[in-house]
């Protein structure tokens, strides 16, 4: 590896401390960067135009999918950009470098029954059970990613006006309300973990020895759960819920531009893609309304 390599764990430091990456993105971050190093410095190459479409050539020779070439490249330029940024660089050699264009993807989500039928059905019949019920109503009340829910403080949450206001990526702070009902199973959660543990830190969502609830438990405990309660097989995974979330608000009509300021988007586009309706939602429109086949 060259000598702008050393740098990466800096740069993996700067995602997690300041950008808020999620550990899975700046793991996947941190293979992509060391891959690209270790080809170039495999084949003896310099980094340049020429050998950077040789590398990306490689890439797809490897059968991987554009969405993973796609990532591959931004994370190496976005290296480079914080080489810049600390004065290390002063051209970034991606520049010019264009990623595959996506197909777009429809986000998978749970219908209104479904999840409805789910948060209902959630006991609270011990500290676990109660604190499951508080974190996965109040995952689908706000919309928040999961780092923003585990690293979420009890200061941040404002119970008379029933706002919580969120730190998300990049320092970028922003206040979500949420509902009577997710403020209440909160507050018998919060009275519960005060009572039982006599927990005076300052996290919201604590796992079952007091410490900091992890990411990684969040993503085991909820498609366990669901599963134990519905029977169903399907795939869940916490960002399920602020998918769901999101396009629930749209399909009642909320705008765009206020699901982008809930969800923390900083591109608009980003918020758009839950404007493509799925083929469920298409067949069912078309039977209602058609006239050929509502006689």
């Amino acid at each position: 590896m060259d000598k702008e390599s050393g740098n990466l764990d800096n740069y993996l430091d700067y995602l997690r401390e300041i950008k808020k990456y999620s550990p899975h993105t700046i793991k996947a971050y941190g293979i992509d960067i060391r891959q690209f190093f270790l080809y170039f410095a495999k084949n003896k190459l310099p980094v340049n135009r020429n050998s950077i479409r040789d590398f990306l050539a490689f890439t797809y020779s490897q059968r991987k999918s554009k969405a993973t070439v796609a990532r591959k490249i931004y994370a190496v330029k976005s290296f480079y950009g914080y080489l810049i940024k600390i004065g290390v660089l002063k051209n970034n050699p991606l520049d010019g470098t264009g990623t595959p264009k996506l197909d777009r993807k429809i986000p998978q989500i749970l219908t209104e029954k479904e999840i409805l039928e789910f948060l209902d059905a959630l006991p609270e019949k011990n500290f676990l059970q109660l604190r499951n019920k508080a974190l996965f109503e109040f995952l689908y009340a706000t919309g928040l990613r999961i780092s923003e829910l585990t690293e979420l403080k009890a200061a941040d949450i404002h119970f008379g006006e029933r706002l919580v206001r969120v730190m998300g990526k990049g320092k970028k702070e922003r206040l979500v309300p949420f509902h009577e009902q997710a403020a209440a199973v909160l507050s018998r959660y919060l009275q519960c973990l005060r009572s039982e543990f006599h927990y005076q830190g300052e996290l919201v969502f604590v796992n079952s020895r007091g410490g900091m609830l992890s990411q990684r438990s969040v993503e085991r405990i909820l498609p366990q759960v669901y599963r134990n309660l519905s029977g169903s097989s399907k795939h869940i995974y916490p960002h399920l819920l602020r998918h769901s979330f999101a396009t629930h608000l749209l399909q009642r009509g909320a705008n765009l531009r206020v699901i982008q300021e809930l969800l923390g988007h900083a591109n608009l586009a980003t918020t758009e893609k839950y404007t493509t309706l799925n083929f469920g939602d298409l067949l069912k429109t078309y039977k209602k309304f058609h006239p050929r086949d509502n006689p």
